[in-house]
């Protein structure tokens, strides 16, 4: 039986032109970006090249004056983690203050947000309301004179339903309370335009849009303070020491190129994708919820609920059957805690027990959704024969 991968969020499978690009980088036995000598020179130029073409296509200008500041990084996790604890601390002055962070954040936004608690800080939690969209008026009520940082995702992981950072940033600004954004699951997805946001910074993950593993950026606005986390190095003005990885930032960088040549047909087919799924269900399953329906969603994310079923339990039957999902995050995968995104929208206990995420990409097909569909409709029937 083939499997039908509908776990895009997760990791997206890397297109071969990208796999080609890190190969030829790979062939050139590019030296150390930071070496003086010539040879290091001619990776610093790859690299370089790679840095610009990755923040104009994310909308930020690396050439202005002053200038916006483009870091990579291992990752989202890490990006995010530095944002947190890295700007909170820069403008702390070394006393702890108040974060806020909104309930439907990612783990790598949280937890650390989290620590920082646990070191005297005060953290509050921006609520959303049922369609998973956070209350923009309870902002101001939040903030408070210690204020230190504030972050809120630009789309959620599990639900997709797109949050209204743009509205935000005037607010966060008028208070002078850098706002950070976590953008790995929109960018490559949608067209995100940093200086258009208003944020001091955002966050973004090259194996969320087909590019490869290992790499992701902190997209910082020139006036962002920023502490490291790392030490050891005086690479990327100190900021994120370590090895510059050329062949993954040149993979990056095709991979948002290969998106945004296309990025408005690419956006179409993923929402009639998800919304040929969705219906699918709908139509033989007439219980089914999808969490967040209401909001406007990335086009490629679906949160469905089937009330009664063990969310759990349907996952491995329908991994057992060929169609890959998943229970939330990744990065939360074998908690045995509900959906904190699904919590925070106070969503009845059948809905949160009952919930999946699926998630689409370039590589899905309309023959494997509806596909997908038929081997839903079966296991969730062959689930309730048995409880009956």
């Amino acid at each position: 039986m083939d499997s039908i991968y509908l776990d895009h969020n997760a990791t997206t499978p890397i297109r071969p032109e990208v796999t080609e690009a890190m190969a030829r980088c790979c062939a050139e036995g590019y030296a150390n970006p930071a070496s003086q000598h010539r040879p290091g020179q001619r990776a610093r130029q790859v690299l370089e090249d790679a840095r610009e073409a990755i923040a104009e296509i994310l909308g930020a200008n690396l050439c202005a004056s002053p200038p916006d500041r483009l870091v990579f990084t291992s990752g989202g996790t890490e990006a995010n983690t530095w944002a947190v604890l890295g700007m909170a601390r820069a403008a702390s002055g070394g006393q702890p203050g108040q974060v806020i962070v909104s309930a439907v954040e990612h783990a790598s936004v949280i937890e650390p947000a989290e620590h920082l608690m646990e070191q005297g800080w005060r953290l509050d939690l921006l609520g959303v309301d049922p369609d998973g969209v956070v209350r923009l008026e309870r902002l101001r009520q939040l903030i408070t004179p210690e204020a230190r940082l504030a972050s809120v995702t630009l789309g959620n992981h599990e639900t997709g339903v797109l949050q209204p950072v743009a509205d935000l940033a005037p607010i966060c600004r008028e208070a002078g309370v850098p706002l950070h954004t976590d953008a790995v699951q929109v960018a490559g997805k949608r067209p995100t335009d940093f200086r258009a946001l208003g944020v001091s910074a955002m966050t973004v993950a090259a194996h969320k849009f087909h590019g490869p593993v290992g790499i992701g950026a902190l997209v910082l606005r020139h006036d962002a303070q920023i502490e490291p986390i790392l030490y050891g190095g005086h690479q990327q003005e100190g900021l994120r020491p370590g090895t510059e990885p050329v062949a993954l930032a040149a993979g990056m960088r095709t991979a948002l190129e290969l998106w945004q040549k296309d990025h408005e047909a690419h956006a179409r087919r993923l929402t009639a994708l998800r919304d040929r799924f969705e219906t699918g269900l709908r139509l033989a399953l007439p219980e089914v919820v999808v969490n967040g329906s209401r909001a406007s969603r990335l086009p490629h994310t679906s949160s469905v609920a089937f009330p009664g079923l063990d969310a759990q339990v349907l996952l491995v039957a329908l991994d057992t059957s060929g169609v890959a999902c998943s229970v939330g995050s990744a990065c939360s995968s074998g908690s045995t805690d509900l959906s904190p995104t699904l919590r925070a929208m106070q969503l009845p206990p059948e809905i949160l027990a009952g919930s999946l995420r699926f998630s689409l990409g370039a590589t899905t097909t309309e023959a494997e959704i509806d596909e997908a569909v038929r081997r839903i409709v079966r296991v969730v029937g062959e689930m309730r024969e048995v409880e009956s």
